[in-house]
Order: C-alpha cells, then sequence, then structure tokens
C-alpha cells in the first residue's frame, strides 16, 4: 500500500488558501476605498434645483395647525416636472459635449482618474434621472414619458434660441456704434485724399502755364 504525505499535500494547499485570501481581502479593500474615495469627490453638476422643486411640492409639509398638506394642482405638478426634463436636457447637451474632450484628455494622461470617475459616475446618475423622471411622467398621465423629453428639447432649443438673440440684441447698439465711427472714418480719408489729388492737379496745371509763357 502507498503510503500518503499529508504533510507535503497540505503545505501547498494552505499556501493556495492564504494567498486566495489575500487577494479576495484586497480586492474588498480596494473596492471599499475607490467607493469611498468616489463619494468624496465633487459632483460634475451642481445641484438639480428643478428637480428639488419637484420633490417638494410632491411632499408639501402640513401648514402649522392644518392636519393636510396644500393640495397642488396638477397643472403646476406637471410644469414642475417639465422643467426638471428641460433642466436634464441641458445636462445631457454638456455631457455629450464634454465626453470626446474627457476622453481624449485621460487618453494622454493630461486628467487623472479622479476627473474620469466624476464624469462616469454623472453620466450613471443621468441615466437614473432620466429614467425616473419617464416613470414620474407616466404616472402623472399615462403615456406622457414617451413624449416628455421631446417637449423638454423643444422648449431647451427656443430658450437657447431667445438667449443668443438677445445677446445679438444686446451688440446690436455698440456695433452700429462701431460702424457708424468707421464709415465717417472713411469719408473723412476718402475726402482727403480727394483734396490731395486736387491740390496736385492745380499745382500741375500751374506749372505748365508757366513753362508755357516762358517759350
Amino acid at each position: 500500500m502507498f503510503s500518503v504525505d499529508w504533510w507535503s499535500l497540505g503545505l501547498p494547499l494552505a499556501y493556495i488558501t492564504v494567498l486566495l485570501g489575500s487577494l479576495i481581502t484586497f480586492s474588498s479593500l480596494y473596492r471599499k476605498r475607490k467607493a469611498n474615495a468616489s463619494a468624496t469627490l465633487a459632483p460634475w453638476f451642481p445641484q438639480h434645483l428643478s428637480k428639488d422643486i419637484y420633490l417638494s411640492l410632491l411632499h408639501l409639509e402640513p401648514e402649522p395647525g392644518q392636519e393636510k398638506p396644500p393640495v397642488v394642482p396638477d397643472s403646476i405638478i406637471r410644469a414642475a416636472l417639465l422643467r426638471r426634463a428641460v433642466e436634464d436636457i441641458r445636462r445631457i447637451i454638456q455631457i455629450r459635449s464634454a465626453k470626446p474632450a474627457c476622453t481624449a484628455l485621460l487618453q494622454r494622461g493630461s486628467v487623472g482618474d479622479d476627473l474620469n470617475e466624476r464624469f462616469l459616475r454623472a453620466e450613471k446618475d443621468m441615466e437614473d434621472e432620466l429614467r425616473d423622471v419617464v416613470q414620474e411622467a407616466n404616472a402623472l398621465s399615462e403615456g406622457w414619458g414617451n413624449v416628455i423629453f421631446q417637449s423638454a428639447n423643444e422648449i431647451a432649443a427656443n430658450t437657447a434660441f431667445r438667449k443668443s438673440l438677445n445677446e445679438i440684441q444686446a451688440k446690436a447698439p455698440a456695433e452700429k456704434e462701431w460702424w457708424e465711427k468707421r464709415r465717417a472714418f472713411i469719408q473723412t480719408e476718402f475726402m482727403k485724399e480727394l483734396e490731395e489729388g486736387s491740390t496736385y492737379g492745380d499745382g500741375a496745371v500751374a506749372e505748365g502755364v508757366k513753362k508755357k509763357s516762358k517759350k
């Protein structure tokens, strides 16, 4: 019969067990440390005021001496949710615009992992936010979740257009003043050139007359 050296077999098994335990412990500590570091990072976007207003309207507290909270009309609730969706559209546009630049800077090593973590968390938060808005819209009116962001996108586009138009109109007086000054300068320079040309012509004629009289 063969004799089994349990000590020789147990030593490698114990080594493997310790190694696996160390790797599991390290992995767990690393994930916890990374999660804690991610939680302490500054958010990509500022506080979502439109969302806070909407939630405040949904969860109003009773006024002093009243048992029930005041009833908010559905039209105001819908308007607040639509404003929340409009702000979400703006944030989505910002994320889509910043993503190529953020990816390129990360590949070049120009930015650290902290910025990438903030950006990825912002993307994840926006996914959750969009899903929540759709659910809230469907709860207020069946099927509204399918079109609420279309309406919000139109409102955001119109708001951006009006803002650009107002900026152009605000610059119009200054640009008009600059053009008036430029036109006056051009006219002045043109008249000077005409006067100089006229003086030169008169001098040339007088010189020709003198030469003829001498002959």
